[in-house]
Order: C-alpha cells, then structure tokens, then sequence
C-alpha cells in the first residue's frame, strides 16, 4: 500500500475537517497493538445481523403498531421501514467494502467529511448503541420475569426495574450485560459460536410462528385491511411530531398515513443490520463478505417481519392484540399455551443475541475512535490473548449496565431511532462525496444509481426523523452538543491525523 497522500485527500483542508484517507485508515489496523483478529465470514456475518435485527420488533412491536397504527396493514408498514433501511444498506455495503475498518459510520465519514463529522456520528453511534442495547436488555428482563412469575418465583419489586408505580433497579438487565460483556471480551469466535446457537434458536421459533400460527387464520380479522383513518389529535408542545411544529401537519393512526406512522416505530425493528459494517475489520474477506453480510440479514429479517404481522394479525383481530408480547398472547387466545411458552422462550433467548451484537458494535466503534486519538489512546490497546478491545468493551459494558439497570424503554426507544437515521443520513452523503472526492479507490461492492439512491436514502431518513416528538429531537441536540464539547476540548488537540498535520 503506497504510503504517499492521493490526490483528492482532504487533508489540505485543514482544522476540523481534515480527513483520514482510507489508505491510513487501513495501516492503522496493522499495528500489532490496534491489530483486531481476523475469524468472521460471510456467514458469521450474516448470523450476526440477523441476530441483532430479529429481536424486539417482531417479539414485541408488531401487536403494538397493529393494535394502535395500522391494523393488518403493519405488514406494509414493515416492508417501507425495510426500503427505508435497503437505501441505506447499499450505501453502507459500499462504504464497508472499501473501508473494511473498526467503527462502521464514523470511520466511513472520516474518510469523506472530515474529523468533526466524523467525530459527531461516532458520538450519536455510542448513544444509539448503548442505549438500544439497554432497551433490549430491560425488555429481556421483563420476558425473564413473567417465566418466573409462571413457575412460581417472584422478584422483589426493588430488584424489577422501573415501571408505572415505583422505581427499582433491573438486576436482570444489569448481570445480562455484565455476562454478554465477558463473553465479548474473550473473543469474536466465541461471539459467534455462541450467536449462532442463539440465532438458530429465534428463528426457528420465528418459523413456528409463521407455520404453527397459519393454521388459526381467520380470514374476516383482515377486514378491513386499512381500518379508517383516525385522528390522533396530535402531540402538545414538545411530545408532538416535529413535523406537526414545523408545517403544521396533524398525525393520524390507521388509514393511509397510519401505515407510515406505524413505518417510523417498526422502524426500531430493523436497527442492527448497520452493526455488520463495523466488524469489517475482523472478517476475513471483508470486500468480499461484509456486503453479502448486510443485504443478505437486511432480507431474511424483512421477509420473516411480514410473514409475522400477516399471520398475527390474520390470527387474531388486531384490536384485541396485546402490545407486551403479541405473537404468545395470540396463540394463547386460541388456546394453544404450549406455542404460547415456546415462543417466551425464544423472545428470551433472541433478546440475549441482540444485546450482545449491540454491545460489540458500541465497543468497535469507541475503539476506532479511540485508536484516532479523538478519545484516549487508553482503550485502543487490543488483549493480547483474545485480540479484542477489552478496554473499550469493559468501559462501555459496565456503563450500560448500570443505564440498563435504571432505564425506561419508551423514551429511549425514540432516541435510538433518531440516532440510527442521522448515521444513514450521512452515510448516504458520504458515499456521493467519496465517489467524488476518490474516484480512484477500489469498490468491490458500489452502491447503484449514485447519487439517485444515497439522495432517497435521505429522503426516507429525514421523513422518518420528522415523525419523531420534538422532545426527541431536543434530547439528540443536548447530546450532540455534549459531544461538540468533548471534541474542541480533548479529541481536538490529541487527534492522531491532527498532529501528523503539525509535522
């Protein structure tokens, strides 16, 4: 790899917007102290992203939306929500074959938009990751809880989490990620080994779902498809949609507009396919793999969500659909408990894959950014057993179990989706810099109909964004200037590409 800066490279740009060529980039990943091991393949990829999206969307999500958005018609509604997350999977697969490096978005902006972008996704990627895994884990923990309850154990409520009545700690949630986090630290292998038992485990009661389920449909619950359209009334002040402060819209469940409200919440069930990207430096083929990996987990979820909704909602008439867990209530309503257990079970044990795939994806990212010196250099160093960023991985863990410990799912669901779209946001602009600023790198996967597709990625992103409360969006602003902070008062002065710079 020549070492020489090619033509078009940003440096010259100076200051906040410097950029780190992806010939850098890639050097940084052989030194023997940031050197993570190479174990993952296409498959292990594939498993990892389907692990990670299959989880509380299809478990917990499709009764809600139905019951309360759309109808029968949630099925739709998955299926623009998987366009959505397409648009943005092409870009990332391009973006991951040619960057093949730790850190997903914030490596790839790095390379087209400059440090203080790249420096802003990063910082959105750790709260996006960690509080989704936080999520997860505490709705793992409450299905933990009603199997306990069912054989007789109870918690103490102090031990339950926070819920409407009183505040407790969610010691489940806590010793979940304090668990996936040692298993994470001995080693991607591991990871996978034991993803890949779990994976099989979840969709195997995905399929008992859809094969078991589609005996019991009764053809009068799709009627009507689209129920009438139903005023919400609209949000007050800061709980409204965006969209309704700035133009004035008010939002409507089911009709027409109910499908794309029900789009922006089942939205949360596809966060994760991203996730691959930043395992691309541990696989072994990576321009090879890392997109196979991306589209094919991106499709396998979305065919498996719609076969979902349509036999749940055909089960079941979709105002009498629970909004805890839909898919056991509706065999349980036709009375038929031991599918009903079965697919607890599965929700538990896919919940647990999620949790872990969020984690490493969140440590993969501090890493990167680590490594670039815009956070300490500290929890760059690799272990020299396992060849995995156990500082990075221990760090973040401990700090998502303690928020697991103490969250509430709600609002932060709400902020994991605002994160989630930024990221495609400006992976999408990325690539259509790229293309402009490198034209001379090698792309083992491109992105088709540039710039067509990364400008209908935006598009379907900001729309999305736009459905979300204000209060979302302040809460994203607080956070995000947190991180402009962060950045001119440390990341700044010790950025790696910064100082080579000064020489």
């Amino acid at each position: 790899m020549s070492t020489q800066r090619p033509a078009g490279g940003g440096r010259g740009r100076g200051g906040m917007f410097r950029t780190k060529t992806v010939e850098e980039s890639i050097r940084d990943t052989e030194a023997p102290e940031h050197a993570l091991k190479k174990s993952l393949s296409a498959l292990d990829l594939t498993v990892f992203g389907v692990g990670v999206v299959i989880g509380t969307g299809i478990f917990v999500l499709t009764g809600k939306v139905a019951k309360e958005n759309a109808g029968p018609s949630v099925a739709l509604s998955f299926v623009l929500a998987g366009v959505v997350c397409a648009l943005a999977a092409l870009c990332y697969a391009e973006f991951a074959s040619t960057v093949p490096v730790a850190g997903s978005a914030y490596t790839f902006s790095y390379a087209s938009l400059g440090e203080l972008p790249a420096w802003i996704i990063g910082w959105d990627l750790i709260l996006e990751l960690a509080l989704g895994c936080a999520v997860v884990a505490v709705g793992w923990s409450g299905y933990i809880r009603s199997l306990m309850d069912t054989a007789g154990w109870h918690l103490p409520a102090a031990l339950s989490g926070v819920h409407s009545g009183h505040f407790g700690f969610d010691l489940l949630a806590c010793l979940l990620v304090l668990l996936l986090t040692a298993i994470l630290v001995a080693g991607m292998k591991l990871s996978s080994r034991v993803t890949a038992v779990v994976v099989g485990v979840k969709v195997t009661v995905v399929l008992i779902v859809i094969i078991a389920g589609s005996f019991f449909i009764k053809g009068a619950n799709y009627h009507p498809f689209i129920p009438p359209s139903k005023s919400t009334g609209g949000g007050n002040g800061l709980t409204a949609p965006l969209m309704q402060l700035m133009f004035g819209f008010t939002p409507s469940n089911f009709g027409v507009m109910g499908i794309f409200a029900a789009a922006a919440v089942v939205f949360f069930a596809f966060i994760g396919f991203d996730i691959v990207a930043t395992a691309a430096e541990e696989t072994r083929n990576p321009q090879r793999d890392v997109p196979r990996g991306i589209l094919g987990s991106l499709l396998i979820c979305t065919v498996l969500y719609v076969a979902v909704s349509v036999v749940v909602t055909g089960m079941q008439n979709y105002t009498k659909l629970t909004v805890d867990a839909p898919l056991a209530d509706a065999f349980k309503a036709v009375n038929h408990p031991f599918w009903a257990g079965l697919i607890s079970f599965g929700a538990v044990v896919g919940l647990t894959s999620v949790c872990m795939i969020l984690l490493l994806g969140q440590s993969r990212v501090f890493f990167a950014m680590s490594r670039d010196g815009l956070l300490p250099r500290f929890f760059a160093i690799v272990h020299p057993k396992f060849g995995t960023p156990y500082r990075s991985t221990v760090a973040l863990g401990a700090v998502v179990a303690v928020v697991a410990g103490f969250t509430s799912i709600d609002v932060l669901a709400e902020l994991v989706n605002i994160g989630t779209l930024f990221a495609f946001i400006v992976v999408a602009l990325g690539v259509v810099i790229l293309r402009r600023t490198r034209p001379d790198l090698p792309r083992a996967f491109r992105t088709p109909f540039v710039p067509v597709v990364p400008v209908l990625s935006v598009l379907a992103s900001l729309w999305l964004m736009l459905n979300l409360p204000a209060e979302t969006w302040l809460r994203f602003a607080v956070w995000m200037v947190i991180g402009v902070l962060v950045y001119f008062l440390y990341g700044r002065r010790h950025s790696r590409v910064g100082a080579t710079d000064l020489r």
